[in-house]
């Protein structure tokens, strides 16, 4: 009879142990799948900078002074409200991707955060006549919040990415090299 309670002990230490063994493995694929969509949010965040699009709206947007009334920076050349709302729509999506920690904050200012303010400065007389002619405060919402957070946050690297990490080299570079 101690043999078969011995081998009931037994059976029932192992099942706690394959149970937590379990729990453990599931958490670590949870990570790993937290990680990987974090990185596919990357991905896509810089491909919306490789868009035709995008780039032809960045370039007339950044070609506008900062201060104009929506009216004036509509007459500045045809499409410019179309380049105006495509960038607004952009950083919307951005905005929200950073404020749900699908895209980590640290990627985001370092693909656009100066470019993201730059945007800003010259759209925001322009999103504020939207939002009054729309009776909708929240238009763009997301837009003006990165925005400010990349503002309020932008001062991780006061030096320029070229000067702050010259000495950068790739992990794996110094794996091979059997430092």
């Amino acid at each position: 009879m101690t043999d078969l309670s011995h081998l009931a002990n037994v059976a029932e230490i192992l099942g706690a142990i394959v149970v937590i063994g379990g729990v453990v493995f599931a958490i670590i694929q949870m990570r790993s799948l937290r990680q990987q969509r974090r990185e596919l949010a990357a991905i896509e965040l810089f491909r919306s900078f490789g868009n035709a699009n995008f780039n032809k709206a960045y370039e007339t947007i950044l070609a506008v002074p900062e201060g104009l009334s929506r009216t004036e920076l509509n007459s500045r050349a045809p499409g410019v409200s179309s380049c105006a709302t495509l960038i607004c729509t952009t950083m919307e999506n951005i905005g929200v991707m950073t404020y749900q920690r699908i895209v980590p904050f640290q990627v985001v200012h370092n693909l656009m955060g100066s470019s993201a303010v730059l945007l800003w400065r010259r759209l925001d007389k322009w999103v504020a006549a939207l939002r009054e002619d729309l009776q909708n405060p929240e238009a763009f919402e997301w837009f003006q919040w990165l925005s400010e957070r990349l503002v309020q946050f932008g001062t991780m690297d006061p030096e320029p990415a070229y000067v702050s990490h010259k000495d950068w080299e790739p992990s794996s570079l110094h794996q091979h090299l059997g430092s």
